[in-house]
C-alpha cells in the first residue's frame, strides 16, 4: 500500500518520474549496497587478502532479486540496524563458508554512502541528458522569436518593449550556467568511502590505499582525499544544485503561467485532447504543468534545507543527521527528474501568440514608449527638464483617460520639442526593442561555442 506522493498511482507521475523512482527504489537501494560489497571482495581477492573463491560467490550472489526484502525489513526493525539484515542475506546466499567474507573491513556508512553516490552519478546522467534538452528548446524559442516584440514587465506592471526571444536567451543562459555547475562536481562530489569506522582505514590491513583506488575504479567513483563520514558538503552541495535549477524551472513555470492569465493570453503550455480543467466549469484550460513546476520548484528548497542541517555532524560519525539524507537526497532527485521531464514537454509545445504580444504592447495606450519620448525631447530641453515634461504629460493622461499621444499633444512645451511626425513615429512600440535581437544573436552564438547542448 502506497502512503507517499512518489509511490502512489495517483500521484507519483506528479513528483517524479519512472527513471528516477527505478534509481531511488528500495531495490535499487539494496543492489548498490550488493554492487560495493562485490566490488570490495574482487578487489580483495586480486590483493590476496580474501580467498578467490570467496570474492567470485559474493559478487555471483550479490543480487536483490535473490533476498526476500520483506524479510530484511523485518529484521531490520528487530536488530535497529539498517544494513546488517542485507548482509546477512548475501551471506546465506554464498556455498559453504564463503559468506563469511561478506563485508571484510568496511564499516556501515562505507557502504550507505558509497550506495547513496552510485544512485547520484546515475541520476546526474539523465539530469545532464534533460538539461541538455531543455537548452535545445529554449536555443530554438530564441532563435525563432528572436525578433518578437511583446511587452517587458517590471515590478509586475508594464514597463518597456523587449522580444519573446530575449526572454528566452535570458532562460537559457541560467540553464547553461546549471549545466557547467553540475559537470564542475563531478570530480568533487562524485567519491566513494572505503575509510572504516572513524576514518583511519585500520580495518583495510596494509593495503588500504591501494584497495580504496581499486574499488573505486571499479565502481566508477574518485578516491576521496580523506574520510568524508563527518563532512556532508559533497551531498549538501549537490541538493542545493538542484534547488538552484529548480529555482530556475519554477521561474520559467510561473512566468508562463502568469503569461497564460487569460488577460494577457501571451503564451500557453501544451494542451492536449481530453485534458480537464475543472471539475465543474468545463471550459477551463488550466495551466497545470507550469502550476506543478511551480509546487516542485519550492519543494526542493526544504530537501536541500535538510541536506545543510545534515552538515552538523558530531565527532566521526553522527546518525542523527545521517538519516536525513536518506529522505532529502533521494526526493530531491526524484523531483529534479520530475521538474526536467516537465520542463522538456512544456517548451516542446508551448503555444506562442505574437499577435496578443502584440495586442498587449498597445493596451497602455502609447504610455509604454515614455522612455522613447523623453529621451527624444531630452535632445532639445535636457535629460532632467524631459523627464518632468513627461512625467507631467503621463500623470495628467493617465488621470484622465486620454492616450500618451494625447496627453503629449495637449503639452505646448512637448509640441515645441518634436514635430506631430517625430512624436508618432516615436510611439511605436515594435520598433523600440533596443538591441534585443542582437543580444538574442550573441547568447545564441555563445552557446554554441560552449557545445554543451550537442
Amino acid at each position: 500500500m502506497a502512503f507517499g506522493v512518489f509511490d502512489m498511482q495517483l500521484l507519483q507521475h506528479v513528483f517524479s518520474t519512472e527513471e528516477l523512482r527505478n534509481i531511488f527504489c528500495e531495490q535499487a537501494r539494496v543492489q548498490k549496497w550488493y554492487d560495493f560489497e562485490a566490488a570490495l571482495a574482487l578487489e580483495q581477492a586480486e590483493l590476496g587478502i580474501i580467498p578467490r573463491a570467496a570474492a567470485q560467490e559474493i559478487a555471483a550472489k550479490a543480487k536483490v532479486e535473490d533476498v526476500d526484502l520483506v524479510a530484511i525489513g523485518a529484521e531490520v526493525r528487530n536488530v535497529k540496524h539498517p544494513l546488517v539484515p542485507a548482509l546477512r542475506a548475501l551471506s546465506k546466499l554464498c556455498r559453504g563458508d564463503l559468506g563469511e567474507y561478506v563485508h571484510f573491513g568496511p564499516t556501515t556508512q562505507d557502504v550507505l554512502d558509497t550506495g547513496t553516490m552510485l544512485q547520484l552519478k546515475e541520476a546526474h546522467a539523465i539530469f545532464l541528458r534533460d538539461l541538455k534538452e531543455v537548452g535545445r528548446l529554449l536555443y530554438k524559442l530564441a532563435d525563432e522569436h528572436r525578433a518578437t516584440p511583446m511587452t517587458g514587465r517590471t515590478h509586475a506592471v508594464q514597463a518597456l518593449p523587449i522580444t519573446f526571444g530575449h526572454k528566452c536567451a535570458v532562460w537559457l543562459s541560467e540553464v547553461s550556467r546549471h549545466y557547467e555547475r553540475f559537470r564542475q562536481l563531478e570530480a568533487r562530489v562524485f567519491v566513494g568511502s572505503l575509510v572504516g569506522a572513524v576514518g583511519t582505514q585500520a580495518s583495510y590491513g596494509d593495503k588500504a590505499f591501494e584497495l580504496d583506488a581499486r574499488v573505486m575504479q571499479r565502481l566508477g567513483l574518485g578516491v576521496a582525499d580523506i574520510n568524508w563520514q563527518p563532512a556532508r558538503d559533497r551531498f549538501a552541495e549537490y541538493a542545493n544544485l538542484i534547488a538552484l535549477a529548480g529555482g530556475t524551472f519554477g521561474k520559467i513555470g510561473n512566468e508562463i503561467l502568469n503569461c497564460e492569465r487569460n488577460e494577457i493570453d501571451e503564451l500557453e503550455e501544451p494542451f492536449n485532447v481530453g485534458k480537464v480543467g475543472s471539475s465543474t466549469m468545463p471550459h477551463k484550460r488550466n495551466p497545470s504543468i507550469c502550476e506543478n513546476l511551480v509546487t516542485l520548484g519550492r519543494m526542493v528548497r526544504p530537501s536541500a534545507q535538510a541536506a545543510l542541517e545534515a552538515m552538523f555532524v558530531e565527532h566521526e560519525r553522527d546518525g542523527a543527521v545521517w538519516r536525513m539524507e536518506w529522505k532529502a537526497l533521494p526526493e530531491s532527485c526524484m523531483m529534479m527528474g520530475a521538474m526536467l521531464f516537465q520542463m522538456k514537454y512544456v517548451l516542446s509545445g508551448l503555444v506562442v501568440r505574437p499577435h496578443h504580444m502584440l495586442r498587449n504592447l498597445k493596451l497602455l495606450g502609447g504610455f509604454l514608449l515614455s522612455e522613447r519620448v523623453m529621451f527624444a525631447i531630452a535632445d532639445k530641453v535636457g535629460k532632467q527638464t524631459a523627464h518632468e515634461l513627461v512625467y507631467e504629460a503621463s500623470m495628467r493622461g493617465l488621470e484622465g483617460g486620454m492616450t500618451f499621444e494625447q496627453a503629449l499633444f495637449e503639452n505646448a512645451r512637448v509640441r515645441a520639442a518634436l514635430s506631430d511626425e517625430e512624436l508618432r513615429a516615436a510611439l511605436d512600440p515594435a520598433t523600440y526593442i533596443g538591441f534585443a535581437p542582437q543580444i538574442v544573436d550573441r547568447v545564441l552564438q555563445q552557446q554554441r561555442a560552449l557545445g554543451w547542448m550537442d
